[in-house]
């Protein structure tokens, strides 16, 4: 009975959270209409472009749209008692599910890309994801070991939100340099051709 019980409360889950995901996906698809003037043909032309920029999206709202579960079994253990010590589940879940995330998930990803070689398309965003990634966690052992003993303290929590702007901020700036150096790299192309 206990495990049918619980099976229910999974699929409630997930289909909540899919449709949370559906959601953002909607929000993150939208695009406006530009108007180009293209030099040769002496003509504009629109075109669509999207409104979000991909990294950030991904960076944001889709690691929100995913995390929702433990983000809101972590406020909901912190909210319920807030003079009390909170339990450890609801950060226990969050660095499970960011390890998850980042070993097993990626893992799974790259076995399903057929392409061969494999290859990562931008390094950049890649790179400074991977070393904030890394540094999550070296944060949260010097907050919680270090620092202070199993309290977060005021100015480590502002700092930790901190982070998170300068993650978005770095990645977002990663993305568009590559886009640049992609765009001239293929002006230059164009040009030997």
């Amino acid at each position: 009975m206990y495990f049918i019980c619980l099976l229910y409360l999974f699929l409630g889950i997930a289909i909540i959270a899919d449709m949370f995901m559906e959601a953002i996906e909607v929000i993150t698809s939208q695009t406006k209409t530009v108007e180009i003037w293209d030099d040769e043909l002496k003509k504009n032309f629109l075109i669509d472009v999207p409104i979000w920029n991909a990294t950030v999206a991904n960076l944001t709202l889709m690691a929100l749209g995913s995390s929702a579960p433990e983000i809101l079994l972590s406020v909901i253990g912190t909210v319920q008692d807030i003079e009390a010590i909170p339990s450890k589940l609801g950060p226990g879940t969050i660095v499970g599910s960011a390890a998850f995330n980042l070993l097993i998930i990626s893992a799974l990803s790259i076995i399903a890309v057929d392409e061969t070689p494999k290859k990562i398309s931008d390094v950049g965003v890649f790179f400074i994801t991977s070393i904030c990634s890394m540094w999550a966690y070296i944060w949260l052992y010097l907050s919680l070991q270090i620092w202070s003993s199993e309290v977060i303290e005021m100015w480590e929590a502002w700092l930790t939100l901190a982070f998170f702007f300068i993650l978005i901020i770095l990645s977002y700036s990663a993305d568009r340099l590559n886009r640049y150096l992609t765009d001239k790299r293929k002006t230059k192309e164009e040009e030997n051709e």
